[in-house]
């Protein structure tokens, strides 16, 4: 896993008499693991699935959160089902639905503490692919997500 940290300055104006400028500091973390092989589940708060209905293998995972509440995005890049259904989430149904996204950081030595996990996951645009010569379907997605165990 990569970590990046840039701080941000952001101009607030607030209503009074006369424009006051305030400059905030905003953290925003950018988190990259190469190579994941990352599982979905689908989302259901009254019944948690417990059998997951994808794995992909991906060549990069990159999540930006700025520690406020969900405001996590990110992309998966050049990634290809390992089981399922990957068609699901270009789907009408598959884009309405959450999702739970749970990996392994291979960075962290001691593995009971190596658990990822993203909740509230959704992919708005759905995922894109192309085609190789071999006719091999390699897909691309950005999502946003709720609430995340990163670190």
């Amino acid at each position: 896993m990569q970590k990046d940290a840039p701080a941000q300055a952001c101009p607030i104006i607030l209503k009074s008499d006369s424009p006051v400028l305030l400059t905030v500091r905003v953290e925003v973390m950018r988190l990259v693991w190469d190579k994941p092989v990352i599982v979905f589940y689908r989302e259901r708060v009254d019944e948690p699935e417990r059998e997951a209905f994808l794995v992909v293998k991906a060549r990069k995972l990159m999540v930006l959160t700025d520690r406020q509440p969900e405001s996590i995005s990110g992309s998966i890049k050049d990634f290809f089902p390992l089981m399922g259904d990957i068609d699901y989430f270009s789907s009408e149904k598959g884009i309405s639905d959450q999702y739970v996204l749970c990996w392994f950081d291979d960075k962290e030595e001691d593995f009971s503490k190596a658990w990822r996990r993203l909740t509230g996951v959704t992919f708005p645009n759905g995922t894109s692919f192309v085609v190789d010569m071999m006719k091999k379907k390699t897909y691309n997605a950005d999502f946003k997500a709720k609430e995340g165990k990163l670190e």
